[in-house]
């Protein structure tokens, strides 16, 4: 069984607890009163061609490396990312692996304005509602762990109030997730079945990116050198996540690779 596999059985279970402690219905009554940040797509349209497109991720552990900042503040680091210009948060809610939580998502939505990404495995629906109560503007969806149903999912997110960021790893995802309807493609540069790293993987798809899908490059970037030859491939926004939590200063960290 390979870490995604492990993962996405857990979060399985996890979601059968979650929904005998509180029904869909009433997550869904709380995600129709939940705050949100600022629209994503609207706010990459008006973005500044001066400074990087980033987001800024909000990480407490990893399965590969262990504990990243393990006296993370949610609110206090996402206040740090808005005030060094990031273009977007994104809070890991994974519990067991990650170290994650939706008490995270909703501490960091008390805190900033910026469009919030929920970063997990979504295996069920009852996530993407869970995700709109707690403030996120956005849900992460894995090709590799829904797959045919993908499109549905996308569906659900926008009928939630959430814009999808759809994560691909390989050319035939790629394609299943523009057919899907995604309009933000997540290519992430970390094979999360063996966990390595391979810039080349953004080199290699954003290419195949039509008119009207903006591609985010995700994992294993360290610096604006990456950035800019990412970007010069075809990838518009970028999601770091473990170059900024392990740094002595995150934000003095985000604005290297927030400013040109």
């Amino acid at each position: 069984m390979s870490i995604l596999d492990e993962i996405t059985a857990r979060r399985r279970e996890r979601m059968d607890e979650a929904r005998r402690a509180v029904p869909l219905e009433a997550v869904r009554d709380r995600a129709a009163a939940a705050p949100r940040g600022a629209d994503p797509l609207d706010r990459l349209a008006g973005w500044p061609a001066g400074r990087r497109a980033v987001i800024a991720e909000v990480k407490r552990r990893s399965p590969s490396r262990g504990a990243l900042r393990p006296r993370l503040d949610p609110a206090g680091l996402a206040r740090d990312y808005e005030a060094a210009g990031a273009f977007a948060v994104s809070v890991i809610t994974e519990p067991d692996f990650f170290g994650g939580s939706l008490g995270d998502l909703a501490a960091a939505r008390t805190a900033v304005d910026l469009p919030l990404l929920r970063k997990d495995f979504v295996v069920d629906p009852y996530q993407v509602w869970e995700a709109r109560a707690a403030g996120a503007d956005l849900v992460l969806l894995i090709v590799a762990v829904l797959g045919d149903r993908t499109a549905e999912y996308v569906a659900l997110c926008r009928a939630a109030g959430v814009e999808p960021l759809v994560e691909v790893h390989d050319g035939a995802e790629f394609d299943a997730a523009v057919a899907a309807g995604a309009r933000l493609v997540g290519v992430n540069n970390r094979d999360l079945r063996t966990f390595r790293v391979d810039l080349g993987t953004t080199c290699r798809l954003a290419p195949r990116a039509p008119d009207g899908v903006v591609v985010v490059s995700e994992s294993g970037l360290a610096g604006p050198a990456d950035l800019d030859d990412l970007e010069a491939r075809g990838a518009r926004v970028f999601l770091v996540g473990e170059a900024l939590v392990t740094a002595p200063d995150p934000a003095a960290a985000l604005r290297t690779l927030v400013l040109r």
